[in-house]
């Protein structure tokens, strides 16, 4: 049935040349009608498209949204979550790639007892485009909102998420867990004396060397600074200093290259603490970096722990 014979009460100069693409569809799926928009669209003609099924359109691996059924109740009624409602799909372009748009299906009525039903297309490419950019920026940003920079770690914010969910895991299986303070020794002499370049390649070293010893569900962490958090679940503190030691003496047995200068030795200091159950995990921070600072009185380049661990 040619356009000028469809006695639908639409505006149909104006739905010829509507922005959004828009085809008429009678009750056996057939394309009775296809606007401009919906030519550039799918990259057919009108005339390749009419008397054609709308399943032409439809991605041969779409799921249910883009069915055969679907295009069965858009034209019958059936489904009244179809009729008239906006619905985000991908719609086949005559090259076979495709085209994200959001459909809507409304029912025309009937004309000598055949109901006909339209449905109209926006394309939503650009807009898709836009969200996946946002997407990719909102993940970089909330990376690097719980990530150092320099090395890369976890920072202050991250460490003490994961130790709070770390916390709340070990309560209620009345694990051990152990926290720890390193800090690296004499660190402002190695700005003052060799620059913060070099500053920062030793903090980056200390990072690769602590994470090289530490286990997999260890949670290691850049404080701020020349501080790094350790956490040890399941881990009482007695097997975690044996641990810390280990730390220590990778650190110790780098050697860094100073232009000019050769290598330097770095140390690094490191206090634990016991987590106790229903512990306020800020004490317990506060009594690994007694710890630390005891490690540091007694000489640096040692583990302490915290009078408390037990």
């Amino acid at each position: 049935m040619p356009m000028s014979s469809l006695p639908f009460q639409l505006p149909m100069r104006l739905l010829g040349d509507a922005l959004d693409g828009a085809v008429i569809i009678d009750q056996h799926s057939c394309i009775r009608y296809v606007n401009r928009s919906m030519e550039e669209l799918t990259g057919y003609t009108g005339d390749e498209l009419r008397a054609r099924s709308l399943d032409i359109l439809v991605p041969p691996d779409g799921g249910p949204a883009h069915s055969s059924k679907v295009t069965q109740f858009i034209v019958s009624g059936r489904e009244s979550t179809v009729l008239g409602h906006v619905r985000q799909l991908d719609i086949l372009h005559r090259t076979g790639g495709r085209v994200a748009v959001e459909m809507k299906a409304v029912d025309l009525g009937t004309f000598n007892g055949e109901p006909y039903f339209g449905a109209f297309f926006a394309d939503i490419r650009q807009r898709k485009q836009i969200e996946a950019r946002n997407a990719e920026l909102m993940a970089m940003l909330a990376e690097q909102a719980l990530s150092d920079e320099l090395t890369k770690l976890p920072n202050r914010r991250a460490f003490e998420k994961e130790a709070a969910a770390a916390a709340q895991r070990a309560a209620r299986s009345a694990a051990p867990i152990t926290v720890g303070i390193a800090d690296v020794d004499h660190f402002k002499s190695i700005n003052d004396n060799y620059g913060h370049a070099v500053g920062d390649d030793v903090l980056r070293a200390v990072a690769r060397a602590i994470t090289a010893v530490a286990r997999d569900t260890d949670i290691i962490a850049r404080l701020g600074g020349e501080e790094f958090g350790m956490l040890f679940p399941h881990t009482p503190v007695s097997q975690a200093s044996h641990i810390a030691e280990r730390i220590r003496s990778a650190v110790a047995a780098l050697r860094c290259d100073v232009a000019g200068v050769g290598q330097i030795q770095v140390t690094i200091s490191i206090g634990l603490a016991r987590l106790p159950e229903h512990a306020d995990l800020d004490a317990a921070l506060h009594a690994a970096d007694v710890a630390l600072y005891a490690a540091k009185g007694n000489g640096r380049n040692r583990v302490e722990t915290s009078r408390d661990a037990s």
